[in-house]
């Protein structure tokens, strides 16, 4: 905590249904928020398991009018943003849902972004740069990682720079999330994986952040040991509902951790490895987690001492930096465990992309613009995020 003047925001929807059959309740709290006619942001996966006809059907028992915009791409850009505005004023749309992981709730926060303040999306990148509210706004989450159901976290490429905008508002927030893990159920082993980094991801790096405080250290704290209990089983057997729902709570409470706390070099430098690549956020995150960490571990020992025993690890008896290290291993034990490539080369042949280190100069000099670097506990020159780069090749 701070050592001078400072004060600490705290930022959640006003009201947040979690657990299983929460998703009963969209069509009355839609009506609770004002909507009568919700632009629902979702994509193509999503519809094609099946989710949105759960949803749509919800809102036809209701007897509520909506517009379905499922063009969401993984890794949104600002194409989709204004794409998704040019519907909602075309059906006269007064409200939002946002169904599915980060991509589609990043995505339908860009379109109220505009719908309520006008211009583009470019506008917006930064920190709190909106002045008017978003419309009512609904968050259906359908994955356990991004936590962008409850955050003020917008991420969208930006087609002309191939440079992932980092968003951050507290307008964007939604007024209500709803975490049912009935939706989650169908995950595909390796998704589940990914988002499931990604949640640990956000709850280190909030764990570590310059500005956590003791609310942001007790979700992020009980998110590891959640994560750690519940990933593998969760990835072993989808059908698990104690892991689905445990997953549930747990990316949740790093949500809660990392959207008060915010983040760290992980992110600023897995948002270049999305924008210039097109590679899954959340086995970005895997993969430069704990190269980042490495680097993090002397600026706050005592917390990679707890991280490690969080994760299971025997630190009894051990010095302080000798615990700490532990963290990192017990952080590449769950990847490899879970099958999270071991490097960012493989991660691409896996998704037909070059990663190539002569990319890396321009890469770094964009991280380091990143606004989630900013409360990373210590901070890197650009030889060091250049070095971490080839590290996680």
């Amino acid at each position: 905590m701070a050592v001078r003047e400072e004060v600490y925001g705290y930022f959640i929807p006003s009201v947040t249904l979690i657990g299983i059959g929460a998703a009963k309740q969209i069509p009355d709290k839609i009506k609770a928020l004002g909507g009568s006619k919700p632009l629902i942001v979702t994509d193509k996966g999503i519809t094609g398991a099946g989710i949105t006809k759960q949803i749509t059907d919800l809102l036809d028992a209701a007897s509520m009018k909506y517009v379905v915009y499922d063009e969401t791409i993984p890794n949104p850009t600002d194409k989709n943003v204004h794409a998704g505005v040019e519907i909602y004023k075309k059906e006269k749309c007064d409200s939002l849902i946002t169904l599915g992981g980060g991509s589609s709730h990043d995505c339908g926060k860009g379109v109220g972004l505009v719908v309520a303040n006008g211009g583009k999306i470019h506008d917006f990148e930064g920190i709190d740069k909106s002045s008017k509210p978003m419309p009512p706004y609904l968050a259906v989450n359908t994955t356990a990682g991004t936590a962008s159901e409850m955050t003020r976290f917008c991420i969208i490429t930006d087609t002309s720079r191939h440079v992932k905008m980092a968003i951050v508002d507290w307008r964007v927030t939604p007024g209500i999330a709803v975490d049912d893990p009935l939706l989650m159920m169908g995950m595909p082993p390796a998704l589940t994986a990914a988002t499931g980094m990604d949640a640990l991801t956000h709850a280190v790096e909030a764990y570590v952040s310059t500005i956590a405080t003791p609310m942001t250290d007790s979700a992020a704290e009980k998110a590891i040991e959640l994560i750690a209990k519940h990933l593998r089983p969760a990835v072993a057997n989808g059908q698990d509902i104690e892991a689905r729902e445990g997953m549930c709570f747990a990316q949740y409470l790093a949500g809660m951790a990392f959207n008060n706390a915010s983040l760290g070099h992980v992110h600023a430098m897995a948002h270049q490895l999305g924008g210039f690549y097109d590679l899954p956020h959340g086995e970005c995150n895997a993969i430069l987690l704990p190269h980042v960490q490495k680097f993090n571990l002397i600026a706050k020992i005592d917390r990679f001492v707890k991280i490690a025993q969080l994760m299971g690890e025997n630190t009894e008896g051990l010095a302080p930096r000798d615990a700490a290290e532990l963290a990192l291993v017990a952080i590449k034990k769950l990847s490899a465990d879970i099958g999270i490539p071991a490097g960012l080369i493989e991660l691409g042949k896996r998704y037909g992309k070059e990663v190539k280190a002569a990319d890396i100069d321009i890469m770094t000099t964009n991280a380091q613009k990143d606004a989630c670097g900013l409360t990373n506990p210590r901070r890197p020159k650009d030889a060091d995020v250049k070095a971490i780069y080839t590290a996680a090749l």
